[in-house]
């Protein structure tokens, strides 16, 4: 019989390794489907990356010379025998629009509902795919007991992944339509952290969504092509749930920061941790 005598860390890099390999399979699929609410569905060219899949379209010019950008709040699509509490759902929502706010601020001045803007985003949730809390509970449990004997991340159990699917346009003050998107990822049994909600995941991906679909106005080009940057020193400042940089920004709160980063790995539902938007939306 053949023994392995490779060192403890050498076998834990091997099996990361091997996890990483297959994490890229072992994830939830999110059909790509346009919903109602953009003005066109028309010209949008596909696109993407490793995990996401996205239809997008922009008119780089007409998007460059814009300075100011206004957010219509996200609204949602998704039929009411999904059975997603609503407060949770509004949560997903929030996340999604805060995410733009920060990610369009690094080029934009963001306004508030009432003032003109050069060009006004909005987006709509098209589909939720549920987590499975009891599947993401066990995750947890068995995440936190390898850890202690592992020097490397443990990857989830890959049942009951949730996902997201959410369309949005840009247009113009004369409502003409400057860019489109259509997005959806689910999440994966590696880079998302199983949290014991049903949103859990979805409420993950929401910023993965507004980070890129801001990248795509801020850049005029497609998000999922050339080299990422370094984030901005104000994007990470809000990320660590600090001020946001615009007045209108503030309508959607703050992010949970450090307090997000250390409950995030002990599974908390994310309505635990985030407030939201200050007030009804």
């Amino acid at each position: 019989m053949t023994h392995d005598r490779s060192p403890p860390a050498s076998r834990a890099l091997a099996a990361f390794c091997a996890a990483m390999c297959f994490s890229i399979s072992a994830c939830t699929s999110v059909p790509l489907k346009p919903g109602a609410s953009l003005t066109s569905y028309e010209g949008m060219a596909p696109s993407g990356s490793t995990l996401t899949k996205a239809r997008l379209r922009v008119e780089s010019t007409q998007v460059l010379s814009a300075k100011t950008v206004r957010i219509v709040p996200t609204g949602t699509q998704i039929a009411s025998a999904k059975g997603i509490d609503p407060g949770e759902l509004a949560l997903v929502r929030n996340t999604i629009d805060r995410a733009l706010c920060t990610g369009l601020s690094d080029r934009f001045v963001v306004v508030g509902p009432s003032q003109p803007a050069d060009i006004t985003v909005r987006a709509s949730i098209v589909d939720i795919v549920k987590t499975n809390r009891t599947a993401a509970a066990t995750s947890t449990v068995a995440s936190l007991g390898a850890s202690v004997a592992l020097p490397v991340p443990i990857p989830r159990i890959p049942i009951g992944l949730g996902g997201l699917a959410v369309e949005a346009e840009a247009v113009g003050q004369d409502g003409t339509q400057l860019t489109a998107m259509l997005w959806s990822r689910g999440a994966n049994m590696l880079t998302n952290k199983a949290r014991v909600s049903e949103i859990g995941d979805a409420y993950h991906l929401s910023s993965a969504f507004g980070a890129d679909f801001s990248r795509m106005l801020v850049t005029g080009k497609d998000p999922y092509k050339g080299m990422f940057s370094t984030p901005s020193m104000q994007k990470i400042y809000a990320s660590l749930g600090g001020a946001p940089k615009y007045e209108a920004c503030k309508a959607f709160g703050r992010a949970p920061g450090l307090t997000g980063l250390v409950t995030g790995p002990l599974g908390l539902p994310p309505e635990w941790i985030d407030k939201g938007a200050p007030g009804p939306r």
